[in-house]
């Protein structure tokens, strides 16, 4: 999501691709195995450890070919590989999340997946998913967890309250305030960073950019009130005050985790850490809903989730031997289990099976993938959130009205799409 890489940044990415590259690994022999390397930006403590037994598995099924794995820390994936691709020496496969994949594509260092071994249970897949791994006609990776936006909330503190999970915003405030009179806590407590703050702008039926029309959205009328929502949930009886810390995040996790807090709006990429927490160690007190919706009438997050990409840089035998292994980590069998080891939502029905389902948390975000949005595939799409983490913080912290802010990241975005209109 970041542009921009300094020289010494550089220096580190070409060392780490010069070391990792399957493509250009000189171990490789004509009559050996072909060495892949996979970059897996997962959690390595919590997910990582699951994709690595699976790697096993896969080369005790595929004696000519052995998978180098290389643990890249998410926020520094996107800019490492952007700059190893230009180098001719990225790895040979990528865990990418789906937010980068036009960009990846249109830039030529994704390899088209449409009729290879990658792709080869296409339609096993939620149409959505293989839709937001498509740019340009064709598909360029596969997509291999997924996930969305969801109120999640305490049970027993919700049933203490008398209240039940709220359909509209307006309803979250009223249920904050009871929560607060009948237990001492907090209702609510929200996020100021801008990936969150896009179901507000669904709930009016906007987004911030119109990529049809070419037109920024993102300071319109519908916008400024899904935003309004958005601010006006900083403060209240019930609703926690804005967190403009950078530790901001793990501060609202731990809130939840420990019953501190009654409601937050999370992914389910925290369904294991929030089942780490004294609230829920009984894993039936987690409750999950569609974010409530806004005047619209709309509910709705982003959808989020990660794809294996194959890197069209390698040579044909790296390629085939990464489209190989990309069908088997996104076969059913190895969703369901990495469901079933790291909680997370697999991308195809058929791996949705009653074990994976006896997780409460897996149950809970599956019942609301229907209202999640796709986002749009434009390849400066991610890089649209950036301005806005910035003025919202400022926003939501009292540094900046509304109106300036939304002002502030209108002219921010122009120039990372010049060619839309305001």
């Amino acid at each position: 999501m970041r542009r921009g890489i300094a020289a010494t940044a550089l220096v580190a990415s070409f060392a780490l691709a010069a070391t990792a590259c399957g493509g250009s690994d000189s171990g490789d022999k004509a009559d050996g195995p072909v060495t892949i390397t996979w970059w897996d930006t997962s959690n390595a403590t919590n997910e990582a450890p699951t994709y690595q037994a699976l790697i096993k598995d896969f080369e005790a099924a595929n004696k000519g070919i052995k998978v180098k794995y290389v643990n890249v820390p998410f926020d520094q994936a996107q800019n490492k590989f952007d700059t190893a691709a230009g180098a001719s020496g990225a790895p040979d496969v990528l865990r990418s999340d789906v937010g980068w994949t036009p960009a990846f594509a249109k830039k030529g260092y994704f390899l088209p997946l449409d009729g290879t071994e990658a792709l080869a249970d296409q339609a096993k897949f939620k149409p959505n998913l293989i839709e937001q791994a498509q740019y340009d006609g064709k598909t360029y990776g596969v997509p291999f967890v997924t996930d969305t936006l969801a109120l999640v909330y305490n049970k027993q503190l919700f049933e203490k309250a008398g209240v039940e999970a709220p359909k509209t915003w307006d309803d979250l405030k009223a249920a904050a305030a009871t929560i607060k009179s009948k237990t001492g806590v907090d209702g609510y407590w929200g996020s100021t960073a801008a990936y969150y703050a896009q179901t507000f702008l669904y709930g009016e039926g906007t987004d911030t950019v119109d990529a049809a029309a070419k037109k920024i959205t993102v300071n319109s009328d519908a916008a400024k009130k899904g935003y309004g929502t958005w601010l006006s949930l900083f403060s209240g009886k019930g609703l926690h005050k804005a967190d403009t810390t950078a530790d901001a995040y793990a501060h609202i996790q731990d809130a939840f985790v420990n019953g501190k807090v009654a409601a937050i709006i999370q992914g389910p990429w925290e369904i294991t850490n929030f089942y780490k927490g004294s609230a829920f160690k009984d894993k039936n007190n987690l409750g999950i809903a569609t974010v409530p919706a806004g005047s619209s009438g709309k509910a709705g997050a982003p959808t989020g989730g990660h794809n294996l990409s194959v890197y069209a840089g390698s040579d044909s035998a790296h390629q085939k031997a990464a489209e190989k292994f990309v069908g088997f980590m996104t076969s059913a069998k190895s969703q369901t289990q990495i469901a079933l080891k790291n909680s997370t939502l697999p991308t195809r029905d058929d791996a949705y099976t009653a074990e994976v389902k006896a997780d409460p948390g897996i149950a809970g975000y599956q019942s609301v993938l229907s209202s999640a949005q796709p986002r749009v595939a434009l390849p400066e799409y991610s890089s649209l959130l950036t301005p806005l983490d910035t003025e919202l913080i400022k926003i939501a912290g009292g540094k900046e009205s509304l109106d300036k802010g939304l002002s502030n990241a209108e002219t921010a975005l122009a120039k990372l799409v010049p060619d839309f209109s305001k």
